[in-house]
């Protein structure tokens, strides 16, 4: 019997076939007709990565590796000097953030599942990056209490314009915890640069909560950016069965988890009160009903994809593609899925110095592509 291959079948087969077996057909979104250039294969699980100013990539690996992208080639060997990483569950070595004036003082800042107190955590580290190596490392936040568990890490960094440091916490699979102000799991903390407590965090001075608690009432947060324009916070987080939040984050805010939620248990049961709403707990700015699991998400803002600009990019882990959000000031008004053909779970999305879309797939061999102009 003869078998047909659709167009959309034979693009996934192409991209997982070996580096340079073919060429990358095009791929017609609303706004460009582009292609997806797979750079590199041979990645394991990765998480994030950083473009450092000499055009070097650095990528994480989940099981606990740093690894250096040069001249079109991954390196073998990976970074040494990193602190000590448990790669357990959904943690292990996670996301990458440089110092804002990184070329000078050559700080790179990590976040990772770490044992602590019997358990495992997030914890977040710093240290200086000089001849591929990492040099000086300190410890700059522990989450606390820790878990047994290996879920809902969290654990995106984000520098504001300000210089402040900005981490996420997931809820580590225990809902309440997310309501709890002196319980780090399900929240946003804002630091300086070097760990201190900023003074005029929201709940500084308060005898029942953790002074480096922002936000709280946050399900397992994944995605954070900032606006290009307005220089603000903004942050999507994973639901249960539906309800994937996109946020935009100020200071003090209840996100509403788990007592509010547009999503459901897996197994179909109502959470927390049953509703979608209630006073004194914010809305999200969009949701996602069914559950695409966002991970990644970047503002575009170059030239290579004019028609782009000012659209928030976000990946998809469950539903394997790119959601392409066009902004009216602080609404979504129009949704585009990109690069379903694919069929790769995307885990980091990422807009280059160059201008191009950069792209990782969380797979026991992961990838690295780049999105490009077609030809």
């Amino acid at each position: 019997m003869t078998r047909f291959i659709t167009w959309r079948s034979l693009l996934a087969l192409l991209l997982i076939l070996p580096m340079g077996a073919c060429a990358n057909p095009n791929l017609d979104t609303r706004e460009h007709v582009v292609k997806v250039v797979p750079l590199t294969d041979g990645l394991e699980h990765p998480w994030s990565l950083a473009f450092l100013p000499n055009g070097d990539m650095l990528i994480t690996e989940r099981p606990g590796r740093l690894r250096i992208f040069r001249d079109g080639q991954l390196l073998p060997e990976p970074v040494s000097g990193l602190p000590e990483i448990r790669a357990f569950g959904q943690g292990g070595l996670l996301d990458i953030a440089l110092h804002p004036d990184f070329e000078n003082n050559r700080l790179l800042y990590l976040s990772y599942a770490a044992n602590h107190q019997g358990g495992i955590t997030t914890r977040v580290a710093r240290g200086r990056f000089e001849n591929d190596a990492l040099h000086d490392v300190e410890v700059l936040f522990t989450a606390e209490p820790a878990s047994d568990n290996g879920r809902h890490f969290g654990s995106r960094l984000l520098f504001d314009r300000a210089g402040y440091l900005y981490i996420t916490v997931g809820d580590r699979g225990d809902m309440p915890r997310a309501q709890d102000l002196n319980d780090h799991a399900g929240s946003t903390i804002r630091l300086h640069d070097d760990g201190r407590i900023p003074e005029d965090n929201p709940f500084v001075g308060r005898s029942d909560a953790r002074p480096e608690i922002y936000t709280y009432g946050n399900r397992n947060a994944q995605g954070m950016a900032l606006h290009p324009e307005t220089g603000a916070v903004w942050q999507h987080e994973h639901g249960p069965r539906g309800g994937d939040e996109l946020n935009l984050i100020r200071s003090g805010v209840n996100y509403g988890w788990p007592v509010i939620t547009h999503g459901v248990e897996y197994s179909g049961a109502t959470i927390g009160e049953g509703i979608t709403e209630k006073e004194g707990m914010e809305q999200p700015v969009h949701h996602w009903t069914p559950s695409i699991a966002p991970s990644g998400m970047a503002f575009y803002t170059g030239d290579v994809f004019p028609n782009w600009r000012g659209n928030v990019f976000v990946g998809a882990l469950a539903h394997t593609h790119v959601t392409r959000l066009v902004m009216d000031g602080d609404r979504v008004v129009e949704e585009e899925p990109m690069f379903r053909e694919m069929g790769q779970r995307i885990r980091d999305v990422r807009q280059g110095p160059d201008g191009y879309l950069y792209l990782l797939t969380d797979h026991t061999n992961g990838r690295l592509l780049r999105v490009e102009p077609a030809e």
